[in-house]
């Protein structure tokens, strides 16, 4: 896709490669951009905080840094990106993290990918 195409791009941050790699054919099915990432460092130090960046898709748990320490940093940093957290785990602290200012949506695996469109489809109507 051309630059000046301007399709919005949904960044994958999972450890796990299967999951990546599903979620990135679904994304780019449906008309975006996906960019992959294994894990919160990848992405943070990737310099993936183009203008085209959309939304995030973040695992919870993820070795090292977590998909909300991520989160956290990239909000106290400036960058407001609108957030998917998906996760396996169900707990309290998890749950709580769904009504933070930027997150549209947590999804527990697994979940149907008409549930994870409408999510995306959310995420980026913030930024318009």
């Amino acid at each position: 896709m051309s630059e000046e195409s301007r399709v919005p791009v949904i960044a994958v941050v999972d450890d796990d490669e299967s999951v990546r790699q599903a979620l990135a054919g679904f994304i780019e099915s449906v008309g975006y951009e996906a960019a992959l990432f294994s894990s919160a460092e990848e992405f943070a130090g990737s310099g993936c905080h183009r203008d085209d960046l959309r939304c995030l898709i973040l695992d919870v748990r993820l070795p090292g840094m977590s998909g909300f320490e991520l989160y956290s940093q990239l909000t106290l940093s400036g960058r407001s990106i609108p957030a998917i957290f998906i996760t396996a785990h169900k707990d309290p602290s998890t749950a709580a993290w769904a009504t933070k200012p930027g997150v549209v949506k947590l999804l527990y695996k697994p979940f149907q990918p008409g549930i994870l469109l409408e999510a995306v489809r959310s995420a980026l109507a913030l930024l318009h």
